[in-house]
């Protein structure tokens, strides 16, 4: 197969391919992979390959290039940038904008990107428990009793709880509509992490706390004009939202959890705590109680085990308890 004389230019195929990834991805990563993009671009250059440049004339060095350029960043980030960077030469090839190697490609890879040590999931776990506490008594603690603030507290107080007993993504609790949840089983149904369909339960005071949030937004609900189930579970409640019903995107769930750590632990727990610490809360709590691995790795959704076996040590009380009884013994 001839490239077309009048093929796309680098710069180009490079956003082509980024606005199938914004259909496709969710916002993080496709964010993740317009940076990505961002640096091959440079790479590239540094190579005399203008983005203006017919895309034609790439190559599968263009990959090598980006390992050795990626060999200064962490092994996580090589690994997700030349993801990206792959993903687009894939789409080239589908897109038939240039001739690539796809074998070469995969043989590149596995010769030259590092692979990355396992990181084991840290989280503070007593601290996130006094966050949890903190919203479970937040309408105590209004410093103005207007419906809008009251409205947005007990909608944390409800999106908090539900990240903690759900393992829900931030992506996935953001996108929940009211006609998701069945309340008498006490569960939803979402489309979850690569486009799969999963249930997901929910605890007795997470489900308290959205009857609580959604009986104080009825009148806005009722007045939407839209059918109920239709309706976000979790709502904005600002001025740019007005009497409209619109749902949180995912930064303002990132902001409901920074602007309530810092209200419970003070300015200098910010960061500490982010909506996937919620995540990593519920598989721990899950280990901790039941000490079932299986049972962990189906309700947190992990598609492989060895992804719930990094959360093992952080449940294993009786290990910490036989170290004291061997090394602090008076």
């Amino acid at each position: 197969m001839q490239p077309s004389e009048n093929s796309k230019t680098v710069a180009q195929a490079v956003q082509a391919y980024l606005e199938t990834v914004r259909s496709a991805r969710s916002e993080n990563t496709a964010r993740a992979y317009a940076n990505a993009l961002a640096a091959f671009l440079r790479v590239l250059k540094e190579h005399w390959i203008e983005a203006d440049s017919p895309v034609s004339q790439l190559s599968e060095d263009g990959l090598t290039w980006m390992l050795a350029y990626l060999k200064v960043f962490s092994a996580a980030t090589e690994r997700l940038y030349a993801q990206a960077v792959k993903g687009f030469y894939e789409y080239l090839a589908a897109e038939r904008l240039a001739e690539v190697n796809l074998p070469r490609l995969e043989q590149l890879l596995r010769q030259r990107a590092r692979r990355a040590g396992q990181r084991l999931p840290q989280f503070p776990r007593e601290e996130i428990e006094q966050v949890l506490e903190f919203v479970k008594n937040i309408t105590n603690n209004l410093s103005d009793n207007s419906p809008e603030e009251r409205l947005r507290a007990l909608r944390d107080r409800a999106f908090l709880l539900t990240l903690a007993d759900t393992g829900l993504r931030v992506h996935e609790a953001c996108t929940l509509r009211r006609g998701d949840l069945d309340w008498n089983e006490g569960r939803a149904v979402i489309i979850g992490k690569g486009d799969k369909q999963a249930v997901v339960r929910f605890s007795t005071r997470a489900l308290a706390a959205l009857k609580d949030y959604l009986s104080a937004r009825a009148a806005l609900d009722g007045a939407s004009g839209r059918p109920l189930p239709s309706l976000p579970l979790f709502a904005r409640h600002d001025k740019g939202a007005g009497k409209k019903v619109k749902p949180i995107t995912t930064t303002t769930g990132r902001n409901i959890v920074s602007e309530r750590v810092r209200q419970a632990l003070g300015d200098e727990a910010e960061g500490r705590i982010t909506p996937h610490s919620f995540r990593h809360y519920f598989v721990t709590t899950v280990l901790r109680a039941s000490g079932n691995l299986k049972l962990a790795q189906a309700l947190a959704r992990h598609a492989n085990i060895q992804v719930t076996q990094r959360y093992v040590h952080l449940s294993d009380d009786e290990l910490d308890k036989g170290y004291h009884e061997i090394f602090e013994r008076s």
